[in-house]
């Protein structure tokens, strides 16, 4: 049998110090300019990522129609050779 140390529970009356958060508004309700700065430039932010986005998907399209263009090239090319080589004209 071994002989185990004590050890002392810890404290749970500890709490953190809490600070509380600047407020968006004044006490007359009033928002602050940097409360208004903040969602003027996240709403920027959200209309300049939706328009990159929107943009990259018309790219996405043209990209897309012109491997299908040169898909029915490809093809197309390839039925003229197949004739060509077993002489039906």
């Amino acid at each position: 049998m071994i002989d185990a140390e004590l050890v002392p529970t810890p404290d749970t009356t500890f709490a953190p110090q809490v600070t509380t958060p600047a407020f968006d508004y004044t006490d007359a309700g009033v928002p602050t300019l940097d409360y208004l700065r903040d969602r003027i430039e996240k709403r920027l932010g959200t209309a300049e990522g939706s328009a990159e986005l929107a943009g990259a998907h018309d790219a996405q399209e043209r990209q897309r129609k012109a491997d299908e263009e040169r898909a029915e090239k490809a093809a197309a090319k390839l039925a003229e050779i197949r004739r060509q080589v077993t002489g039906d004209r």
